[in-house]
C-alpha cells in the first residue's frame, strides 16, 4: 500500500516520459504506446539459447547450436532482439550510464517474464571482475536485476558468486574463442542454498558467459538454472 502511494506521487510529481521519443509515458514506464508496440520481439526463438529461428514452430524447438553442443543452462527467456530502441536502451546504460533505461528494462523484461517464466529461488546477476566495475563504475546487469526482483518479488543473490578473472572483451571473438576465454572465470564463494537459479543478463550474444555461470552453479548443487536476458543477439 505505501509502495503505490509512493508511485502515485511519484508520477504525479514527475510523469513518466519516454525515453525513446519524448511524449508521454504509461503505466508509469518511460515509454508510450508508440514506441511500446514497435519494440522489436523474439517471438520464435530456441527455447534453451533464445536464438532467433528462422522458420516458425507451434512448439517449442531446439536449435542447431544447442542440439549439437547442450549449454549448461535449462532454458532462457530473452523477450526482444537486440536491434532499434532496445540496442539503443542497453547501449546508453552500459556506455553512457544512463540508470533510467535499466528501470525501463527492468519493468519490460519483467513483464514478460511474469507471463511466462517458472519463479526461480533467487535471481543472480552476471557478476562484473572488480576492475571493470571500477572502470565502469556499475554493473548494468544488477541494475536491471533490482527492477525485475521488485516487480516480482524475487530476492536477488549478489554475494555468493565472483567473478575473479577479467576476461578480455569478447566482442570480436568466436564462439568458440568466448568459451575458451571464459574458462574458469567464476567461482562460489558462499554455500549456495537455492535450487533454482535465474541468471540476469542485459544481452546475449553467443551464451558463453552464461553457459560457464550455469556450469559453475551446477557443479555446486544448484539443479536449474535458467538465464534471464533483456535481448538476444
Amino acid at each position: 500500500m505505501v509502495s503505490n502511494w509512493i508511485d502515485i506521487i511519484q508520477n504525479y510529481l514527475l510523469p513518466p516520459t519516454c525515453i525513446l521519443c519524448g511524449s508521454p509515458g504509461f503505466n508509469s514506464r518511460d515509454i508510450c504506446h508508440s514506441c511500446y508496440r514497435h519494440l522489436p520481439g523474439n517471438n520464435q526463438c530456441c527455447y534453451q539459447c533464445a536464438e532467433v529461428l528462422e522458420i516458425p514452430s507451434a512448439i517449442p524447438i531446439l536449435c542447431g547450436r544447442c542440439l549439437s553442443l547442450r549449454p549448461a543452462f535449462d532454458e532462457t527467456f530473452a523477450p526482444f532482439i537486440h536491434q532499434g530502441a532496445i540496442r539503443y536502451l542497453i547501449t546508453s546504460l552500459k556506455f553512457n550510464a544512463d540508470y533510467k533505461n535499466a528501470r525501463l528494462l527492468g519493468m519490460l523484461l519483467a513483464e514478460r517474464l511474469d507471463k511466462r517464466a517458472k519463479r526461480p529461488d533467487c535471481i543472480l546477476p552476471v557478476p562484473l571482475h572488480k576492475a571493470r566495475y571500477r572502470q565502469r563504475g556499475f554493473n548494468q546487469a544488477i541494475e536491471i536485476a533490482r527492477t525485475v526482483s521488485r516487480e516480482l518479488q524475487i530476492p536477488l543473490d549478489l554475494v555468493s558468486c565472483h567473478r575473479h578473472r577479467n576476461t578480455p572483451h569478447q566482442t570480436a571473438l568466436s564462439a568458440k574463442k568466448r568459451r575458451k576465454n571464459l574458462k574458469n572465470a567464476f567461482s562460489i564463494i558462499k554455500p549456495l542454498y537455492a535450487q533454482h537459479i535465474a541468471i540476469l543478463d542485459d544481452v546475449m550474444t553467443t551464451g558463453s558467459t552464461v553457459h560457464e555461470l550455469a556450469a559453475v552453479l551446477k557443479n555446486a548443487g544448484v539443479g536449474k538454472v535458467d538465464v534471464w536476458v533483456c535481448a538476444r543477439a
